[in-house]
């Protein structure tokens, strides 16, 4: 009884927690018409995206308010016709440049070379770097937005979240997990605030950077051998003494990250284990996370067939407490919160066998992404 009331107190604890974060402490920038003056150049970094990448560059020649815009392309070993894609929807727009990327040399993660790349061949006028993927699809004012919250956080790295798109049962189920995690423990206003590396996070689908502070940090060459390029990078920053910033971009940009269940299944393998470090470490961490959320619901079975209701009441507030931390996530970042957070217990099931897998395919050395190995 005194262990189930424990569990339920930390339950409410931490949907607090989601609520004070997504409430007082996260940035929102503003959707509606805005300026930025200072030369500004969007990188999008393209390896085999003839399928998806129209979208995301529609939206990038169709940005209002950065009249310095500058959008750099960098082809990386593409075989599907990319590079021709690119070509055929910009049209010879003249802010527009196409780069034929080369491989990655020994030491490098393909991502971060191919943002490097991007930055170090950038408009050298350019004072904002805004790194972009191909899944990504931004609103008309989308660049300008960040810019101005980037520099009214007077931050060196700004990541604006976008709304995460979904539509398959699995991605239902573990791609609300992105957000709902860092609003439920990570502190918001903390992360600002403190210089500590260990605390922060971003995310690599919309990131966008002040140019002198990112170069200050080393740029992605300070991260050239990361899965987690994006928080690395932020940590990064950090070290170097600058300033990080999260934002709720759902207003600003919409990113469907995985179409298929193979596909979100081998994405979230190739990274999970840089996101817990030590083994040890995963299983503490993973152990807590089923407890937290996917005991609840089959205690309050398993104490209404022993006889004991008072347990069982207990559990399944428990329960409720994380379905309402799901809805509150979902909520504030433009995410679907209804009936999917019901299934909250099983989500957390499915991260924990990802990150199992994760760990299991690293150590026999079979991961990989876009045919090219991870670790």
């Amino acid at each position: 009884m005194t262990a189930v009331l424990a569990l339920v107190v930390t339950l409410a604890a931490l949907t607090f927690h989601t609520w004070v974060n997504a409430t007082r402490w996260l940035r929102r920038p503003t959707d509606g018409p805005v300026e930025v003056t200072e030369p500004v150049a969007v990188l999008l970094p393209l390896r085999d995206e003839a399928d998806r990448v129209e979208p995301c560059l529609r939206a990038l020649l169709a940005q209002h308010g950065v009249p310095g815009l500058r959008i750099v392309v960098l082809d990386d070993g593409s075989t599907d016709g990319t590079a021709e894609v690119v070509r055929a929807v910009a049209g010879g727009d003249l802010r527009l440049t196409l780069l034929t990327g080369v491989a990655p040399p020994p030491g490098w993660l393909g991502k971060p070379h191919a943002c490097w790349q991007l930055a170090t061949r950038a408009e050298p006028a350019a004072t904002v770097l805004a790194f972009v993927d191909a899944d990504v699809v931004l609103t008309p004012y989308a660049v300008a937005a960040a810019v101005t919250e980037l520099r009214a956080a007077r931050a060196a790295l700004l990541s604006p979240y976008p709304r995460i798109l979904v539509a398959t049962v699995a991605e239902r189920l573990v791609q609300p997990l992105l957000q709902w995690l860092w609003l439920t423990f990570l502190p918001l206003r903390g992360m600002e605030r403190s210089p500590r590396p260990s605390l922060a996070a971003a995310g690599g689908q919309f990131l966008v950077v002040d140019r002198a502070g990112y170069l200050r940090a080393g740029g992605h060459a300070a991260v050239a051998d990361k899965v987690l390029e994006d928080i690395e990078l932020a940590r990064a920053v950090k070290r170097s003494g600058g300033r990080i910033a999260l934002a709720d971009g759902s207003r600003l940009a919409a990113c469907r990250m995985y179409e298929t269940w193979p596909q979100l299944r081998d994405g979230y393998s190739k990274s999970l284990w840089a996101s817990f470090g030590h083994p040890t470490a995963a299983a503490v961490v993973v152990a807590l996370l089923l407890l937290l959320y996917t005991a609840p619901p089959l205690l309050a079975v398993v104490a209404l067939a022993a006889g004991a209701p008072t347990v069982a009441g207990l559990a399944v507030l428990g329960y409720l407490l994380g379905v309402a931390g799901r809805v509150l996530s979902a909520r504030s970042t433009g995410g679907r919160a209804w009936p999917d957070a019901l299934a909250h217990p099983v989500s957390v099931g499915v991260l924990g066998w990802l990150t199992f897998r994760s760990y299991h395919l690293r150590k026999r050395r079979r991961l990989s992404w876009r045919g090219r190995p991870v670790s």
